[in-house]
């Protein structure tokens, strides 16, 4: 198997990309080969401060030296920036060379560079991002989690189908309850979007569909996969990271205070977003895993191993059968 990493993705690459990537290859001890792709100089560089660390049996670096900044158009910096980290990483997945692409880079020319170079699966109007929620009965895979903004209900369809075959192959469920998010949970509940959705969804044999969920009760469990538009879900994401950050403050302001100390780990480690890794792409042909620009080592470690993941479960194979026996149904 053969991973890239885009090692110019984040905001202090490409220190925490070479850590991320020689503590994913010492953590599997099968066939896995990470291809860092970005300035070799840096790189190199970068990988001479770990000495030993590298194995040069499993580790390769492709130079390419531009970088996509987030402030660009991210289609307009696809299309010309072909020396970039991100074109040149999908690019590689495109020609067969890789498996599976990361990156913390710019999300939309991440998003962008996928669309146009490994396209939509059949029967996807609109990829969406996965990103996992911690609840009190582990993640909840939530999407759309900001690439589409302005959904029909076919396109909540389409997540909820991709959703369910993630969560069977990556997150190990084997009957995830997929649910829709609304402001009530009475079926005649929300605007013209929600209640045209959950007809939709309700009539879905296919799916596990518990019905709506309010935001409430995410925090307890209540579905493996949550449906909504990428607006409503990219705006709980960002409530989600921040309320996580206050909570981890105010526990360690009151340690500090009290003078006590607690074996909290376990429950920072639910809270952190590094311990989840990546968000991917779904929908696309092919595994494009998001990362934030912040990311930790640790984080980009473990974004390798949802990659590593998705590759073996077939993912792309399961997603592309299930879209197609769905165009069939509805001919």
């Amino acid at each position: 198997m053969r991973v890239a990493l885009d090692a110019l993705g984040t905001d202090s690459a490409p220190g925490p990309e070479v850590e991320g990537a020689l503590a994913a290859l010492e953590a599997d001890h099968r066939e896995l080969t990470l291809v860092l792709v970005g300035d070799e100089d840096q790189i190199r560089a970068e990988l001479a401060r770990h000495g030993g660390r590298v194995p040069t049996d499993r580790l390769e670096v492709i130079h390419a030296p531009d970088r996509i900044l987030p402030s660009e158009s991210p289609a307009t910096a696809v299309r010309r920036r072909r020396d970039s980290s991100i074109v040149r990483g999908i690019d590689l997945q495109k020609s067969g060379a890789v498996d599976a692409f990361v990156s913390a880079g710019s999300t939309g020319a991440v998003m962008a560079g996928s669309l146009i170079k490994l396209r939509p699966l059949a029967g996807v109007d609109r990829p969406a991002i996965g990103t996992m929620l911690p609840t009190s009965k582990g993640a909840t895979l939530m999407l759309d989690a900001g690439a589409n903004v302005d959904c029909k209900p076919r396109h909540l369809h389409q997540f909820a189908l991709l959703g369910q075959i993630y969560a069977q192959d990556s997150m190990g469920v084997e009957n995830p309850r997929v649910a829709l998010l609304n402001i009530g949970e009475e079926a005649e509940k929300g605007d013209e979007l929600a209640l045209e959705s959950y007809e939709l969804l309700s009539r879905e044999s296919r799916l596990n569909f518990i019905g709506n969920v309010e935001g409430r009760d995410i925090i307890g469990g209540r579905c493996d996969v949550l449906v909504c538009d990428g607006f409503i879900g990219n705006v709980l994401l960002k409530f989600y990271e921040s309320v996580a950050e206050f909570i981890v403050s105010l526990l360690h302001d009151e340690m500090e205070r009290s003078g006590t100390e607690l074996d909290l780990h376990g429950t920072f480690r639910v809270l952190d977003y590094a311990e989840y890794g990546g968000a991917p792409l779904l929908g696309v042909n092919g595994i494009t895993i998001i990362c934030h620009g912040s990311s930790p080592p640790k984080a980009i470690q473990n974004a390798i191993g949802v990659a590593v993941r998705a590759v073996d479960s077939r993912m792309v194979t399961h997603m592309a059968g299930a879209l197609a026996e769905n165009q069939a149904s509805s001919a």
